[in-house]
């Protein structure tokens, strides 16, 4: 998809873009949610009631001006009055977003709050969540309890047995936030069924905030091999794909590729990870990063692996649902279930939480050609592989598996491939 400017672009074809996104990842129905944009005239852009959100144009936008005039060749949205009330109490508050995401229903019809201190990212994102006790939606009522809690200084609000809403300083800002909220809460959902979610504490969220590394310092002059550009090509290609996946969020995850001796391509911090392109993508080249651009805060340890390990030429690290279930809960994911993902994977070890930003972290030493996996609890897992390829595979793989594991254990306890099937798996395809 097309970068979002929130300045260039038409709130018709921002709103085009982004309910596109929310229906094709699952995330809403084909009647369900609308999205809206204030300008800066205060005439507010809605989605349509009861158009087919999968085929949206940007024709179907409305426009609702500032004096009440109605623009356009529907009807705005039954819920247009709650958008109105929250652009009434929160002047900042650019884009609102609803919709009735799965896990974040769950959570409604039980009538809880996710709790996003499971990893960093989700607890900067999101922000306290709030409440909106239940009301008929459309109706006045609803709009009131909603706008009382964005008043409150809250960005995402629970709807009781309805769904969610939350507010950004511009459609982009609002899409990153609801997109982490409802990962964070499939993730919850995933970590009671496989244990308990093990939350972090406001201190420990403080502490990996005071340990982002210094920037490289930047390179005088920027020199570009022949095969840099399709590198560059493929990560910017492989982050899309993972997004699209649901292998990594807007607000994190990051690759890079080995280039040349010690020297990788990697991906940026502050890009929206679906807007990946080409020109993001930064050269790390003798402990220098390329001019203007700042890296993945993770590239510290991205340098330790590929110093330490040769064989390595591509890492992706990224917080996959599934995976991440059992990095919150802290439960072993084991990957004896199918012969592709022992042959893949065979070992994923467990580093603890704040272990990739100290001075001399263990993962490095964790990672092995039977080990190329290390869950890192309440922040990441790290794959590592020769072509990037190979590595996003083990990732799907990982995934995969987890997921599995996740939809089996209602079912009763995994019965994993025996110590004798392991051995013939090992002589077949490993040698």
């Amino acid at each position: 998809m097309d970068k979002i400017d929130p300045i260039l672009q038409h709130p018709r074809d921002q709103i085009t873009a982004i309910i596109k996104r929310i229906y094709h990842a699952g995330m809403t129905t084909t009647s369900g949610g609308n999205i809206s944009i204030i300008d800066n005239e205060g005439n507010i852009w809605v989605t349509p009631s009861a158009i087919d959100k999968g085929s949206l144009q940007r024709k179907d936008i409305m426009c609702v001006r500032k004096d009440g005039t109605i623009v356009g060749h529907h009807k705005p949205s039954s819920e247009f009055p709650f958008h109105k009330a929250v652009y009434e109490v929160r002047p900042d508050i650019r884009a609102v977003i609803h919709a009735h995401p799965p896990a974040l229903v769950s959570f409604s019809i039980v009538r809880q709050i996710p709790n996003t201190n499971i990893i960093p990212q989700a607890r900067h994102v999101c922000g306290p969540i709030g409440y909106a006790e239940y009301a008929l939606p459309g109706g006045e009522e609803l709009g009131k309890k909603i706008a009382r809690q964005f008043g409150e200084g809250f960005n995402a609000v629970i709807m009781e047995n309805h769904g969610v809403v939350v507010g950004g300083t511009d459609l982009k800002d609002a899409y990153v936030r609801f997109e982490t909220l409802e990962f964070s809460a499939r993730t919850i959902i995933g970590a009671k069924t496989v244990g308990e979610p093990r939350y972090l504490a406001d201190e420990q969220i403080e502490e990996f905030d005071r340990q982002v590394p210094e920037d490289l310092p930047e390179m005088k002059e920027v020199m570009h091999d022949p095969g840099e550009l399709s590198i560059r090509r493929n990560i910017a290609l492989l982050v899309r794909r993972a997004c699209d996946q649901g292998l990594m969020i807007s607000s994190y995850g990051n690759m890079s590729v080995r280039w040349r001796e010690n020297d990788f391509l990697i991906t940026p911090r502050n890009v929206p990870r679906w807007e990946m392109d080409l020109e993001d993508i930064i050269q790390i080249r003798g402990g220098m990063r390329e001019p203007g651009k700042f890296p993945s805060r993770s590239i510290r340890i991205h340098e330790k692996i590929y110093s330490r390990h040769p064989d390595v030429n591509s890492i992706i690290m990224t917080q996959s649902p599934n995976v991440m279930a059992f990095g919150v809960a802290h439960a072993r994911l084991d990957v004896r279930t199918i012969p592709e993902s022992w042959i893949f994977l065979q070992d994923i070890r467990f580093a603890k939480f704040g272990e990739q930003f100290t001075d001399n972290p263990a993962i490095p030493s964790m990672i092995s050609k039977n080990s190329p996996a290390v869950i890192v609890e309440n922040d990441a897992i790290i794959v590592t592989g020769d072509k990037l390829l190979q590595t996003f595979d083990r990732l799907e793989v990982a995934e995969f598996s987890a997921k599995s594991l996740i939809m089996g254990h209602p079912l009763g306890d995994m019965v994993p491939i025996n110590k004798q099937q392991i051995e013939d798996l090992r002589k077949k395809f490993l040698g």
